[in-house]
């Protein structure tokens, strides 16, 4: 087992990581920007290295600032949490290089399951449903147009490299996928560096389904039984839970036997998840695959007693997974809510500032994960998440119950700070969700309804790891 751990990242997930390790008796540093120097990540871990400045191409994406403090610390492991370097795989092989353990799966798996339009082909070979589209990128607007003239209207143009909610644009006619080719070109070389795109078949109002999945490196893979994400914000998902309402004990089952076998053909290792499209039909097809730690990942947690980060380090460690299938056996309903820095009334504009009251809620089945707390500032250099509110309750109108009140227990005040909590409880009561029949575009519909004419379906802001 690893005796030191570095944790490349900031936040809620980098006070997660180091809370897992101390259980776990492995020592930790934590890296910080200047921005983070009094952070709770610095807080929670035994050593401390300054790295950079607030900006994170020059902090938390800065690799050689990364490895330096590896060696200088003596870490035999790097722990990336999610997105900065997460699914880097040149990072996973310059880590190898120095002798320092990646904790995540192997770089070549990434760099297959970074290609999404490669990832989609090995999916339809390994016996996945696939949506109708192109057999690979298009490099030029006349293919993206021949492709969707084959397929029919309406289309969804993606970054081959891309994730996260970004490089992605909904076309409903050739006009259209004109604007929505060029504009996820653009998109894609400048956030991802590479302008290679590809096309599928768009399903309005779905369902997001994605299966959590553990594999070691001698040959095990389980599912862990899957996530409900279909709340989303221009791509961004604000609430989950698990398991999926409304999923047939069949339909269940497949999505579990495609994910594992998404797995095996991939040669996965570590904790990774495998995202699907269920449409009204109850029809699932593939979407991608996540090679790194969920955000939501405490719902499965929740339900499934088990520790994915500890999973995590287990596999990476060269430890057997020590569980079979069968003995994965969820119990009850978990619901996550993501509490954010933003003003729903101002087109979710970020609210960075001094956290003067940061009062989380607390209760029976009530867990709270956050890198903030009372007296720090919220800077304006990150992704806008404050907390994740994760709640368990035995049937889901219980867990229904259970998030609303913790919700309005969710005291958070501060000069020009707003958060997300009015918005995350409309949408628990709204009666689509209470029912169980809600689907990706539901918040954008609620946002129509008030007025908002600003959403549109190819306005993705960029978000930095969710």
């Amino acid at each position: 087992m690893f005796r030191k751990i570095l944790i490349a990242n900031r936040g809620e997930i980098a006070v997660r990581i180091a809370r897992t390790c101390r259980e776990m008796g492995i020592a930790t540093v934590a890296v910080h920007s200047t921005a983070d120097r009094d952070g709770q990540a610095v807080a929670h871990a035994d050593e401390t290295v300054q790295i950079g400045p607030p900006q994170a191409r020059r902090s938390y994406m800065y690799v050689p600032a990364i490895i330096e403090a590896a060696l200088r610390t003596g870490a035999d492991a790097i722990h990336p949490g999610y997105g900065f370097l997460s699914e880097d795989p040149d990072f996973a092989r310059i880590c190898a290089e120095h002798g320092i353990a990646f904790i995540g799966p192997p770089p070549e798996v990434m760099e297959t399951t970074g290609d999404k339009a490669r990832v989609r082909r090995l999916m339809a070979d390994a016996g996945l449903p696939v949506l109708p589209g192109s057999d690979g990128t298009l490099p030029t607007l006349d293919d993206a147009q021949e492709v969707a003239r084959r397929i029919g209207f309406p289309v969804i143009v993606k970054a081959a490299a891309g994730g996260g909610g970004r490089g992605i644009a909904v076309a409903d006619s050739p006009s259209a996928l004109c604007r929505a080719y060029r504009e996820t070109t653009a998109v894609a070389r400048t956030v991802f560096g590479a302008g290679d795109v590809y096309l599928e078949r768009y399903v309005p109002a779905a369902r997001h389904v994605e299966v959590q999945l553990l594999c070691d490196g001698h040959g095990a893979a389980i599912h862990l039984g899957e996530r409900d994400c279909s709340l989303q914000r221009r791509r961004q998902k604000l609430i989950e839970e698990a398991p999926c309402p409304g999923l047939s004990p069949h339909l269940r089952e497949r999505l579990g036997e495609y994910a594992v076998a998404a797995a095996r053909a991939l040669g996965y290792e570590g904790a990774g998840t495998v995202e699907f499209l269920v449409d009204h039909s109850g029809e699932p097809t593939f979407m991608e695959v996540n090679a790194r730690i969920q955000v939501e990942h405490p719902v499965t947690e929740m339900i499934t007693g088990l520790d994915l980060v500890r999973e995590q380090i287990r596999i990476a460690a060269g430890e057997r997974l020590g569980l079979t299938q069968r003995d994965v056996r969820p119990v009850g309903w978990a619901i996550e809510c993501r509490v954010n820095a933003e003003d729903p009334d101002a087109d979710f504009r970020p609210t960075p500032g001094l956290l003067e009251v940061f009062r989380p809620p607390g209760g029976p089945g009530t867990r709270v994960d956050s890198g903030f707390v009372q007296g720090d500032r919220v800077p304006s250099f990150y992704d806008s998440l404050l907390a994740k509110l994760v709640v368990w309750a035995p049937t889901r109108e219980q867990a229904i119950a259970r998030a609303d009140r913790a919700l309005a227990e969710f005291t958070v005040r501060g000069p020009g700070i707003a958060t997300t909590v009015p918005l995350l409880r409309a949408l628990l009561a709204h009666p689509d969700f209470v029912a169980g029949h809600h689907h990706t575009n539901l918040v954008d519909q609620m946002a129509r309804s008030k007025g908002d004419s600003d959403v549109r379906e190819d306005d993705v802001r960029t978000g930095a790891h969710r």
